[in-house]
């Protein structure tokens, strides 16, 4: 097959969501469908020991929650699909942030009982900031929920996106007969079997039939055929290249953990969404067809198998094809580098893989070159933009406890940090470390892999910080930047890369200082021009 019939025929994208809208549950589904799982385990129901797929931490299973983003791949008509599962839970936002630098598009999912929730706004608003085209699904309609309208409404207000429906439910909760497919135009009946194999639509060119209300009994067709007919005035007709710029978003209505409407969705958007984009890099555009590799690493993860110690880095193509054993630069470093055994991720399983192609993620073994950001090249000094730090929301110092266990613990530290669970600050004034999370969560996280996985202690205390500020100073050799760092002295930190940071204890704090050193700006993210 071509070089750029691959790249056609690659999908890669992430699913975002609020915690327990259904998002672990819905990749399942689609594996199953890929025919790359024989089985789906549910998250939550222990009377099944099969934990699912995608969660293999073992915090993960006590909770029930995806804690790392784990990356899925499997084909389905042809097409090959990559999934990048991101944490839901709030304190994981940061790796959700970075996940969706590498994504082409997005599948958001909501509850129709819950609507839309805090967590799916903030990630929606990171999607719509780059233009990233989404799909929604609304899922869990086996039960009681709100009206498929208002919904629909709540979408487009609280989350600022203009939909039109592709499919439509029949009845909702204990009257739920099924959902009626405007995409394909046909019925699909829900038995409300999830092990059936619901393969069974009935094709429905004419909604005005006779045969409507002997399928679904008279009040609900007149009710289907209002809605429709509403449907068809108040929303735009699907418009892929609208969807595609980020301008309009279909929605798709269904079930995850009852199999239903899992397969329109998954049809109609192996056919709409986008093969690998563009991808800005800080001197120019890269497009996936260009024939020299590049990528980046977007994600960390240590440990993956506890009997191996062993971290594997992440890494988007952008460009070109990745080759066994070929050498690239890392850009940062400027060093060459081979790969011996690159991974691909088929389900749950890993695999070493000899050629990769735009839009793929491979996994590479990694001994501490990189770091979350860094690019591969074949050659070429460039970078990929857009995979920042941002300010925690909470900060504690950390001890050690055990004090025959330094060793570890800093190396256990050192390695956490470059997977980006979290961010390290060392105080100028005494070298204390304060550790900076998104969410409180992460502490525990933290604390059970330094135990599990290094071997070493850690105890907290906290300490009373509102932001981390990082300091750029209009002159670095100025008397006003002296007076800063002398009347600041007791709140200035470095972070892992060296960069200077003013821990401030208030919004207050904040104000005050810009006013008062007006030369001396502070940024809320890592990465500013």
């Amino acid at each position: 097959m071509s070089f750029l019939k691959e790249i056609q025929r690659r999908r890669t994208f992430g699913i975002i969501s609020h915690p327990d809208a259904g998002k672990t549950t819905l990749t399942e589904k689609l594996l199953l469908f890929g025919g790359a799982i024989q089985e789906a385990g549910a998250v939550k129901n222990n009377k099944i020991k099969k934990g699912a797929t995608s969660d293999f931490m073992e915090i993960e299973r006590q909770r029930g929650i995806s804690v790392a983003t784990s990356v899925l791949a499997f084909n389905y008509k042809d097409i090959k699909i990559n999934i990048l599962d991101t944490p839901g839970h709030k304190d994981f936002a940061e790796d959700t942030f970075r996940t969706l630098t590498a994504v082409d598009s997005v599948i958001v999912v909501i509850d129709v009982a819950k609507g839309v929730e805090e967590q799916t706004e903030k990630l929606v608003e990171v999607c719509r900031m780059r233009n990233i085209p989404m799909i929604v699904f609304i899922n869990k309609l086996d039960r009681e929920g709100k009206d498929a309208f208002d919904l629909m409404d709540e979408v487009e207000q609280k989350l600022g996106l203009s939909v039109t429906p592709l499919s439509f439910p029949i009845g909702m909760g204990y009257d739920f007969q099924g959902i009626y497919n405007i995409w394909e135009r046909n019925i699909n009946l829900f038995s409300g079997d999830s092990r059936k194999n619901i393969e069974d639509t009935i094709a429905f060119s004419d909604i005005n039939s006779p045969e409507l209300e002997k399928i679904i009994g008279e009040k609900p067709a007149v009710k289907l055929r209002d809605e429709l007919e509403l449907i068809s005035e108040v929303y735009p007709a699907f418009d892929r290249d609208a969807y595609l710029n980020g301008d309009l978003q279909p929605v798709f209505f269904g079930s995850a953990l009852n199999n239903f409407g899992v397969r329109e969705l998954l049809d109609c958007f192996i056919r709409i969404a986008p093969a690998p984009r563009p991808k800005e890099s800080e001197t120019r555009l890269v497009r996936p067809e260009e024939e020299k590799m590049s990528g980046f690493v977007f994600k960390i993860h240590a440990n993956m198998d506890p009997k191996h110690r062993d971290r594997l880095a992440f890494v988007k193509i952008v460009s070109g094809t990745f080759e066994r054993n070929k050498p690239y630069t890392h850009v940062r470093l400027n060093k060459t580098l081979k790969f011996s055994s690159p991974n691909a991720f088929f389900a749950e399983k890993k695999e070493i893989v000899d050629i990769s192609y735009p839009g793929d993620i491979v996994g590479l073994h990694d001994t501490g070159n990189f770091k979350i950001g860094d690019t591969l090249t074949e050659g070429e000094m460039m970078s990929f933009k857009g995979i920042p730090s941002f300010s925690p929301e909470h900060f504690r110092y950390i001890n050690n406890a055990d004090p025959l266990k330094a060793k570890q613990l800093d190396k256990g530290i050192d390695q956490l940090m470059d997977e980006g669970v979290a961010q390290l600050f060392t105080l100028e004034m005494n070298g204390r470390k304060i550790i900076g999370t998104v969410g409180a969560l992460q502490y525990e996280v933290i604390q059970y892999r330094l135990e599990h996985e290094y071997g070493a202690k850690c105890s907290y205390e906290n300490f009373p910080v509102h932001k981390a500020c990082w300091v750029k100073p209009t002159d670095p050799k100025s008397e006003e930047f002296k007076e800063f760092k002398r009347i600041k002295q007791k709140f200035l930190a470095h972070d892992k890369y060296g960069q200077l940071v003013f821990l401030a204890d208030s919004e207050f704090t904040i104000q005050m200082t810009q006013s008062k050193f007006p030369n001396v700006k502070l940024f809320f993210t890592s990465e500013f021009d």
